[in-house]
């Protein structure tokens, strides 16, 4: 799989420089995105919170929760505990403030931690998330390790992710957008432009479908499924723990 990294020129690691990104572009995130997404994105996450509620889980991890839009959509799921983690400071702290506004204090909770080193016992959680994030893990193999561990056995994890359309015209369509459209969107709102590239790049390269299903299978996941969404822009990912 070929790495890319958000600052071509810089000397820190993949994790850094998506901590650092992440912080920079915090404040406008969440307005940015819908605009990029055209609001679909909205409509996709709710796909997720269904999936899980029908799991009925106690205790949830949303991974790479960032301002923790999903975090809060899954406490439709009426789970007793819902943690949201994230690498970037930034992003959490404005999410604590939807969260706060929203009155969920008592249910969800913005932790800083790792990824591919969670910060948790062994079959800890019901139901593990990860929205737009798989791909900014430094090492992708490591990350879906630790959700495994961190899962309890029959629980769900569910990954949404951009994956690249495979039929005409929307094959043609989506890499016009993401090449052409996607960065200049990114440097008309935000003020770190390589951010908006990184996003669009790190998306062309990640494995998706089955690709992805197969690595999911390798760390030992089980009963993985794939639902492309919106003519293959993105994609939900189920699987589970024995």
């Amino acid at each position: 799989m070929t790495k890319v990294n958000p600052y071509k020129d810089s000397d820190l690691g993949k994790k850094e420089q998506v901590t650092k990104m992440f912080d920079t572009i915090s404040g406008n995130y969440d307005d940015l995105n819908r605009v990029i997404s055209f609001g679909i994105d909205i409509k996709w996450r709710k796909k997720v919170v269904n999936l899980v509620k029908d799991n009925n889980p106690k205790t949830i991890l949303d991974i790479a929760t960032g301002t923790g839009d999903l975090a809060i959509n899954l406490a439709e799921t009426k789970a007793d505990k819902i943690i949201g983690l994230d690498i970037s400071s930034g992003m959490l702290e404005v999410g604590k403030q939807k969260i706060k506004a929203k009155q969920l204090e008592n249910t969800i909770e913005m932790v800083l931690g790792d990824s591919e080193n969670i910060p948790f016992p062994d079959n800890s959680f019901d139901a593990i998330t990860v929205a737009f994030g798989v791909r900014n893990f430094e090492t992708l193999e490591k990350g879906l390790a630790e959700i495994l561990r961190v899962l309890k056995p029959n629980g769900i994890f569910v990954i949404l992710e951009t994956s690249v359309p495979t039929k005409t015209p929307f094959k043609q369509g989506y890499k016009l957008y993401t090449k052409n459209i996607l960065p200049l969107i990114g440097n008309l709102f935000s003020k770190d432009k390589s951010a908006y590239k990184y996003l669009s790049d790190s998306a062309a390269v990640f494995p998706h479908g089955e690709a992805l299903n197969n690595i999911l299978r390798k760390i030992g996941f089980i009963n993985v499924k794939d639902f492309p969404q919106t003519f293959g822009v993105a994609t939900i990912y189920t699987s589970s723990k024995e």
